[in-house]
Formats: C-alpha cells, structure tokens, sequence
C-alpha cells in the first residue's frame, strides 16, 4: 500500500466549523438551543428570539469573550427546540438548565421551598400551623418566610396573642380536657368547649388582619377592649388583653424593616466578586419583614450582572409563585420578557423594577450590602476550607486535596432498627443535598454486626455508582472514605472494594482513641500502622466534626426509624385491610391487640368484613402467634 493510499484517521469536528453547519437547515422561529460535547454531554441551554441569528453568532471564529471561546472550542454537536413564543423559550430554558445542570450555564443550586403559615378554614375553630409544599388544602396562605425559624418565631408569638390552635383535628376530637398549651396561655382551649365558636372565629380573623398587614387595626381593637376591662374593673382580663398586646409588638419588632410604601415584593440583590456570586432575597408581604435568605449560584468566568441575576430569577421561580413586584439592584438582559413569563406563571401581574431613589432604593441598597458581607464571610470560610482540605491531604497522603469525601456511620440499638448514614463534605463544607440513608436489610446479619452492617451499606454505595457513573465523569465518586471504625470497620471495607473493583479510592477508618476521647482517635488504613495527629491539629478538629456530623445524621435516621416502629400498626401489614376496614376494626374492637386476639365469628360480625377477609385477617394473626 502506497502513502497515497493510507487511511487517514480524520479527528471528530468541534467548535465553530460544527455550528456553522447546523445554519442551513436552521429556522428563524424562537426556541431553545443546546451544545453537547463530543461526549453528548450538555454543555450550554440558551434561547433565542431568532435561532437561527442566535446560533450564527457562535459560528463567527472570532469576537468572543474567553467563556464562550471554550464553549464553542467543546461544541460537538447542537440541539435545537422551536416555540411559539420567545416566552415559552424562557420558560423552556429555566426549566432545562435546572433538569440538566450544563457547565457553562449560571446555576441555582439551592432551590428548596419556603414554609408558609396555614390557617384551615374547614374546621369550625381554625388550626393555625406552619406549612410547606404545594397548597393542596382549602385554606389561606401567609407567606413566604425566609426559614422555619422565621415562621416558628412568628407563630409562637402569634399564639400567645391570638391563642389559636395548633393540634391535629384529632387531637382536638379526642381530648377531653385543655392540654399544657392552654395552661400556659398558648391556646383558648376550644377542644373543650372553654371559648365559644363565634369568639374564636373572632381571634382568626384578628390574626388573618393581622398576617395581611392591618396590624395597626387590630392593635387599636385590642387597646379598646382592654380600656373597656379596666373600666369594667375586670383587671385580670385587662392583663391578659395587655400582654396579647406586647406580643403583638414584640412580633413586628423581630421582623425589623417594615416598609410603608412596599406592600408585597421580593427585594433581590446580587453582589460580585473574583468569579463568586451571592444574590440576597428579602420577602416583604403585607408592609412586612419576613426574612430574607442568601444565594450562591454557580457563575462562570466572563459572566456580566445581568445574565446572572436573569438566570437566577427564571430558575427561582420556577417552582415559586413570584409576588406583584420584584426590586432588584441590576437590571436584567430581558425584563418585559421576565415580566410576561411570571405574569403567566402567577396568572397576574408582575413587575420589575430597578429603583433609584426612595424607600424602594433604600430596601435594595440593605439587601445589596448583605450580599456583599455574605459573599465576604463565605469567600472567607471557602478559603478555610481549602486549606483544611490541603491539610487532610497531607495527612493521609493524597495526590490532592480531595473535593468530596464521603463518611459513613451506622445506628442501632441491639441490632434492632439498625440503618446506615452517608455525609459528604467538600470544598464549600457540608454537601446536604448529597447525604444519603441506609436501611439494612441483610437478613444473615447477626444483631449487632458493625462490620457485617458496613459492608452492606459500602457494597450497596459501590453498585450504584458503577450503575450511574461507571466512567467517573460525573462528580459522583468520593476522592476520600472515612469510616466510624478501627481495624476490623476497615478490613470489612477494604473487602467489599476489592469485590467491586474500586481499591484504587483512599480509605480511613477514625476510631477513638485511648479511653475514647476525643482528641485521642487513631487513624487506621489498610496495610499500614495506626497514627494519630496532634491534639491541637486543625485537620483533627475538622476530622472529628466531619464524623460527629456522621454520627448525628445516622442516628437521627435510627431514631425516626425507631419512632415508626413503635408507631406502626399491625393491622397495616394486613392483605386486602386498607383506611376504611381498619378504622371499622378498630371501632369495632378498639384495639389492633384486640383484633388480632379476636376469633373468625367476631370478625365476620365488623361491618364492612366479608367472610373471605375475615378469614384472612384471622389466619394472618393465627401464623404471626
């Protein structure tokens, strides 16, 4: 064979050559576009009023900020999606940014629902509770609250003003006398008939009055009826009516800023700095402070204000319902597009504003300086972090400091209700979102078998990451295992990664040390002497917090797992027993110990049991003795 007629080996295309392909056949429709890599892998979801002016200007050689030359540089083949409406290409955007996470995309990582205040309003005497998720119940709504706390500081506060229920409706059916709440002035007791249905129902609409942000009315009314007790000379009410109203002020004074002129807004900052970003929410409903939460969404170099806090709002409210007016500190690359896509999403009107001046202006200047000093403080706590992780290399010696470790702990009392927890850490600290729990379900486990138990957990933690990333291109993998263990945790492990083939991840087992104390663990690694750090070593500190954390999560695990066994209804486990048969065998019997003691001519007398499920019922029981 000639060297004329040696095969050539032609690289794949990538980059600018790639896009300007796709020009031909691309329409002038508004969509959505992506760039994958030569791995199909997602690389960028952006939209575009016109794809096809949109994707032509990737395919110019030149001209580019040095994000996107590496972008394009990576581009190995493109997707598109047409839309009726450049707004429903928004709206499509967010919602694949957040389902495929491209590296070259801004992105909200934290993206939790807020808790909201609910009062029922099918009861006769409304509970007042606090509430998150989807509003599914026939109720009103007050919120969002930046935090539980906030919402738990309210309603503690609300109680003692309004002393509103907070049990279950069966809790409130079957009491028989007022609970410790009532003794302490926390609740009217309803449940027993200590304050009629009318006046109730008066208390809930103080505190709904109070909740839309007429405050100042209802203080007025509370003020007047405790004038009128003192002139009655009925001093004990008169207090009471008093102390209702110093919970009332104390209410407004932890919620701080209390605008006049800002009825209902998201005020939303953003602050900047060496690549990093946070974006700082206050939520004002109703002229009131009710907290405000801090946002570090994942930037890229090269990525100006306005594409981040674009990016943010889209994904933000994805999942939330915006409010009337959003006040931000930047504007935005397409505020009347934002505005018509969260208008659609709440089903009316919303605003975007950028203000200059006034009230509006001072509330954006305060969030943007929290913004900075969050942003400083976690800037500050990353740099710790790197060099605690530094340090952990040195210690274990590593190839570099690892960027996710992963600890593992087990929790159970005798062997009983025994479960696994997984933490994980990493450059930005605790990784929450990554945690996992383990049931253990090994019916050849002897109770109380800590090595058996860690092997199941490892074994079962090994199968699913060589499942979903068998190419260890995802993140997924740990750099370093740390186990609650000495010797024998750790050859327990060692032997499970042999079997699957993973020997090649670090591995420590931190035990305690002499008399348990802390300060004293060994570290113990497979092939090699136990060692221990200095007791003043910042990398044991952080060792030991990362294993407390560990310790926490499973045994909270353990001990929600506990909490539902002895919970847990026997007639539950009970083939063709659902919701409706078990409460009539309950009525019936009055006990789940009652039925299952029963004999087959008393269970086929429950109405609602036909003689085929009695039987079964009475030969479930009959196999359980």
């Amino acid at each position: 064979m000639t060297d004329a007629e040696t095969p050539q080996t032609t690289p794949p295309k990538r980059g600018h050559e790639v896009i300007q392909a796709y020009l031909r056949t691309l329409e002038t429709s508004p969509g959505v576009y992506r760039m994958l890599d030569d791995q199909s892998r997602v690389l960028y979801v952006g939209k575009a009023r016109n794809l096809k002016a949109r994707v032509s200007s990737y395919a110019r050689p030149t001209g580019h900020s040095r994000r996107i030359e590496r972008m394009i540089s990576e581009t190995a083949s493109m997707m598109f999606l047409t839309t009726r409406t450049e707004t429903e290409a928004l709206l499509l955007e967010q919602n694949l940014i957040k389902q495929l996470k491209p590296k070259f995309n801004v992105l909200l990582r934290d993206d939790k629902s807020f808790p909201q205040i609910q009062v029922t309003t099918e009861h006769a005497f409304p509970q007042i509770r606090k509430h998150r998720g989807a509003k599914t119940e026939k109720a009103a709504y007050y919120g969002p609250f930046a935090s539980a706390g906030a919402v738990n500081r309210t309603l503690n506060q609300l109680q003692k003003v309004f002393l509103l229920r907070n049990c279950s409706d069966s809790q409130f059916t079957g009491r028989t006398r007022p609970c410790l709440l009532y003794q302490i002035k926390r609740c009217s007791g309803p449940c027993v008939g200590l304050i009629s249905e009318e006046d109730y129902r008066a208390s809930v609409r103080d505190a709904q009055r109070f909740l839309a942000g007429k405050s100042t009315t209802v203080q007025e009314t509370l003020a007047a009826q405790m004038a009128e007790a003192s002139n009655e000379m009925e001093f004990e009410r008169a207090a009471a009516l008093r102390d209702r109203i110093r919970a009332l002020t104390q209410v407004q004074t932890v919620q701080g800023i209390n605008p006049q002129g800002v009825a209902e807004a998201d005020i939303i900052a953003l602050h900047m700095e060496h690549g990093q970003a946070c974006v700082q929410v206050f939520f004002i409903r109703a002229n009131q402070n009710w907290g405000n939460k801090d946002f570090y969404p994942r930037v890229g170099e090269d990525v100006d204000a306005a594409e981040v806090l674009e990016a943010f709002i889209g994904q933000f409210y994805d999942t939330k319902e915006p409010p009337r007016l959003l006040l931000l500190s930047n504007e935005i690359e397409n505020p009347d597009l934002m505005c018509d896509a969260l208008s659609g999403k709440a089903g009316r009107k919303v605003d975007i504003a950028v203000p200059l001046r006034g009230e509006k202006a001072e509330l954006i200047e305060g969030a943007a300086r929290n913004a900075r000093e969050s942003l400083a403080r976690r800037m500050s706590e990353t740099a710790t972090q790197a060099k605690l992780l530094r340090g952990v290399a040195e210690a274990f010696g590593l190839d570099a400091p690892p960027q996710r470790i992963e600890v593992y702990d087990n929790s159970h009392i005798m062997g009983t209700n025994a479960v696994g927890g997984m933490i994980v850490a990493g450059p930005e600290g605790f990784m929450k979102n990554q945690y996992r729990k383990y049931n253990i379900r090994g019916d050849e486990l002897v109770p109380g078998d800590d090595f058996g138990m860690m092997k199941e957990v490892l074994g079962r933690r090994f199968t699913r990451l060589l499942k979903e990333d068998p190419g260890r291109d995802k993140g997924l993998w740990p750099d370093l295992l740390l186990i609650d263990g000495g010797a024998g945790q750790v050859s327990a492990v060692a032997e499970i990664m042999r079997e699957h083939g993973v020997q090649d991840i670090p591995m420590v087992g931190v035990a305690k040390g002499v008399d348990r104390d802390a300060g004293k663990e060994e570290f113990h690694r497979t092939g090699q002497r136990p060692f221990a750090l200095r007791h003043n070593d910042p990398v044991l500190y952080f060792i030991q917090r990362l294993r407390d954390e560990a310790h926490r999560w499973a045994i909270g695990t353990h001990r929600a797992k506990r909490a539902k066994s002895q919970m847990a209804n026997p007639l539950d486990e009970v083939p063709g027993v659902g919701a409706s048969r078990k409460r009539a065998l309950l009525a019936h019997f009055g006990s789940a110990k009652a039925v299952s003691r029963a004999n087959l001519a008393d269970l086929k007398a429950v109405d609602g049991v036909s003689a085929a499920l009695a039987e079964r019922i009475y030969a479930f029981f009959q196999d359980q003795a």
